[in-house]
């Protein structure tokens, strides 16, 4: 049977960007922003994102590609059957615990649209009733557990239909449209009174607030938003044509990324000041804060249901690509069905994913390392998996696999020559510079 591909570069284009956009960035990157310093923070993330986080990038697409296989066997296949196969099984695994918890939060994203359509935060008082608001329906049992079950069938369907006609023209469609929405959102929030603080929150640093904490949670951020470790990009990679400029689609990517998580910080902090709110809301800010200014402001009802259109997109663009890494294992090496696979996996992560909704609920009793379980599945697969995934990816391409065949893989033979060019700047970054500073920033993250 033929193996299924990308049907048009822009098909893989905004296919890969929807990867890499997603909840990243519209509910983890504005807090991490507000947590962190604001503008210095950004200016640092961006460093981090074209310095260390798109060689790897390049590194997994470089891996994918060549093998033109899913990620196990591609690094079989690539390592000559040596025991490196085993990294290419860790980038299968990751991508499944994060969508386990992550269609948790698609869940609360479902919820949330649902409340918008139903104008529910118009009129809510204050800012702890809808802490409140969100802390009720995240620690009850059934709702949370319904928009689970109905995110990841969502995302199941999608994959089932297969790359061509299921996961490209879904990002075909829905990219421009989340683009678009998010625009619209970002001039609205800038016309309110008082937005020009949260502008100059976004675009003037103060360095003083950088440490290293700060530099660790940029890296993070860069790991988590691009799906770097995950799987992912090597599984996408290979279901790309050969003639395609892996530099071109690599930094269409991270731009596209980059370009979407300034937009949507350019959408809510504005927002956030304009009603004088505190930024450092952390992982509230998506589900307690905003939703309190939408009740507040003019026109509120409506730029809240396209604000929670534009998150349920982005989740459901990261999670299918999440589920094709292991669908695909399933599919190749196990020779099961795009349907059975899909099936077996919705089982999995539904089961993982129950878990961790009730964390907050009926098993919040229950702590692993301080924490609850959805913290645990988070900390273990975002701060430990994925980053030991990324490194042991960066070292197979840049010390295991010949510097021959990344080159020829990387230049199309030596016909890109804008690639020829900046091969040997790349080639330092993969073997040294992005393995140095991986192993540096994850230490200190463990020290700090």
């Amino acid at each position: 049977m033929k193996r299924d591909s990308f049907g048009s570069r822009f098909g893989a284009l905004v296919a890969m960007a929807g990867s890499a956009v997603g909840l990243g960035n519209l509910w983890r990157f504005p807090y991490l922003v507000g947590e962190n310093g604001g503008a210095a923070f950004i200016i640092v993330y961006i460093l981090l994102s074209f310095l260390i986080c798109l060689p790897i990038f390049i590194s997994e697409f470089v891996v994918g590609r060549r093998s033109q296989k899913n990620a196990y066997a591609a690094f079989r296949d690539l390592s000559g059957g040596s025991a490196w196969r085993w990294v290419g099984l860790l980038t299968i695994i990751v991508p499944l615990i994060v969508l386990s918890y992550y269609s948790v939060i698609g869940g609360w994203s479902v919820d949330y649209m649902l409340k918008s359509f139903t104008l529910s935060f118009t009129g809510v008082g204050s800012q702890s009733a809808m802490a409140t608001m969100f802390s009720d329906m995240a620690s009850s049992t059934w709702t949370p557990l319904l928009a689970h079950t109905g995110f990841l069938l969502v995302t199941t369907l999608i994959v089932v239909v297969g790359i061509k006609d299921g996961i490209e023209k879904f990002s075909k469609v829905m990219m421009p449209l989340l683009f678009f929405i998010v625009i619209g959102i970002a001039i609205y929030s800038i016309t309110l009174p008082g937005a020009k603080a949260g502008l100059d929150y976004l675009f003037n640093p103060d360095f003083s607030k950088i440490n290293g904490k700060a530099i660790a949670s940029a890296l993070g951020q860069a790991f988590f938003s691009l799906s770097l470790g995950f799987g992912t990009i090597m599984t996408y990679a290979s279901y790309v044509d050969k003639k395609e400029n892996i530099m071109f689609q690599s930094t269409a990517t991270a731009v596209s990324d980059l370009m979407f998580a300034l937009i949507a910080g350019v959408a809510i902090m504005p927002a956030v000041f304009a009603f004088g709110l505190n930024p450092q809301s952390g992982p509230g800010l998506v589900f307690e804060t905003l939703p309190y200014v939408f009740g507040q402001m003019p026109a509120g009802g409506l730029i809240a249901i396209l604000f929670f259109v534009a998150l349920l997109v982005a989740a459901l663009t990261s999670s299918i690509s999440m589920l094709e890494v292991a669908v695909a294992f399933l599919v190749e090496e196990k020779k099961m069905s795009r349907i059975s696979a899909c099936g077996l996996l919705f089982v999995i992560c539904w089961i993982i994913g129950a878990v961790c909704s009730l964390s907050f609920g009926p098993l919040s009793d229950v702590k692993i390392g301080g924490g609850n379980i959805f913290d645990f599945f988070d900390n273990l697969s975002s701060n430990i998996l994925m980053t030991l995934g990324s490194l042991l990816t960066v070292l197979f391409v840049g010390w295991r696999l010949k510097k021959t065949d990344v080159y020829d893989e990387f230049t199309n033979g030596g016909t890109i020559s804008r690639n020829v060019k900046i091969f040997g700047v790349l080639w330092f970054l993969i073997r040294y510079v992005c393995p140095i500073a991986i192993v540096s920033i994850f230490l200190y993250g463990l020290i700090a």
